[in-house]
């Protein structure tokens, strides 16, 4: 067992909400929506999840899904042992628990989904006879920023790989960047499920920022390539569930919304009469203030189109997907950067006296 370098704080050394006045992030609140129903799953609330911290699922045919109920992860048992998906610090050694409370089998392939410490911070705990397989930048990163609780690949690919265990097939893909270099498609095909981490999470609108996803056009294209595939279950890393094909389409839904609504408030607002109103309303000697006053213009405008607008089924997004309330607004700036930054503008300024002035 690890020895834990973790140090307790105690609730009087710690406010329940740190503030600083209008600098700061605002507090939320006790009037904000509470969580659809039937967010939270049975499992929650059991006795053994209070206690160890842990629950394991199996989804079909030796697959089997583990979650913290803020992170998941994956294996799958078969005759020759078992390949482990991921090893969240969340759960740590509870991957062995979960793992344990099924077979005795002994863990002989891990495979990283992306090199991100929250999703496989705690890949050391199987110990150094693993093979390790992950995609090419996965490990070019690992090495690059070394860490011994993330242990090297052992072997890596670039585009396609079949890793076969004990009969079993999973099919290895990368498709490009998204949430990050190297982040992987995991689709087992006999059972149905696919794992695809931090680009959805069913149930929720997922963390802010878009899951704190670093290409978000190639993150909404990852979501379109979900759908591609033919699954019954899906694992996307995060929160309380795993997910079905509709599930991850409703999802899919909600960001397309945000996209929509982010499109139409960079048309709106980068103009030069934005400018003038909003920038200079503050004084050039306040530019950033200005700036500032801009962005939240755009973002502001983005939430409020998600969070009025009608669903598919005529409700509105925080009666469907818990977090919708809170999280937009950063998912909000998130993709009015990408628009900026990623997408293709229509104009640029042009040379001369008194020409346009043009927001990017």
């Amino acid at each position: 067992m690890c020895q834990s370098s973790q140090i307790p704080i105690s609730v009087e050394e710690t406010p329940s909400f740190y503030g600083i006045d209008h600098y700061g992030f605002p507090r939320a609140g006790a009037d904000d929506p509470l969580d659809p129903e039937g967010y939270y799953p049975p499992y929650f609330q059991s006795e053994h999840f209070q206690k160890y911290g842990y629950h394991v699922e199996e989804l079909r045919g030796g697959f089997y899904w583990v979650t913290s109920a803020g992170y998941d992860a994956a294996f799958v048992v078969t005759e020759e042992g078992v390949v482990a998906i991921d090893a969240p610090p969340t759960l740590g050694e509870n991957m062995l628990a979960a793992i344990e409370d099924v077979t005795d089998r002994p863990v002989t392939h891990v495979i990283y989904s992306h090199w991100h410490a929250d999703h496989i911070g705690a890949a050391s705990v199987f110990g150094p006879d693993v093979e390790i397989v992950a995609h090419r930048i996965t490990k070019e990163l690992l090495e690059r920023f070394p860490d011994p609780k993330r242990p090297l690949p052992t072997r890596t690919f670039d585009d396609e790989l079949v890793l076969e265990v004990g009969g079993v097939p999973l099919r290895l893909s990368y498709r490009g960047e998204n949430h990050c270099p190297g982040n992987i498609f995991i689709y087992a095909p006999r059972q149905k499920v696919l794992t695809a981490v931090d680009i959805v999470s069913p149930g929720s609108v997922t963390f802010m920022h878009c899951d704190a996803s670093q290409n978000i056009s190639g993150w909404y294209e990852a979501q379109s390539q979900i759908l591609e595939y033919d699954f019954d279950y899906f694992v996307g890393g995060h929160h309380m569930h795993y997910g079905t094909y509709e599930q991850v389409k409703l999802c899919v839904e909600y960001f397309t919304d945000v996209l929509e609504g982010a499109t139409a408030a960079v048309e709106r607002f980068s103009r030069s009469d934005a400018l003038a109103d909003i920038v200079t309303g503050t004084g050039w000697n306040r530019i950033f203030v200005g700036t500032e006053n801009w962005i939240s213009s755009m973002a502001n405008y983005t939430t409020r189109h998600v969070l009025e607008k009608e669903t598919s089924d005529g409700r509105l997004w925080w009666e469907r997907l818990a977090g919708a309330t809170t999280q937009t607004k950063y998912h909000a700036y998130t993709v009015l950067e990408s628009i900026r930054l990623e997408r293709p503008r229509p104009d640029y300024r042009l040379r001369g006296e008194n020409p346009p002035v043009f927001l990017t």
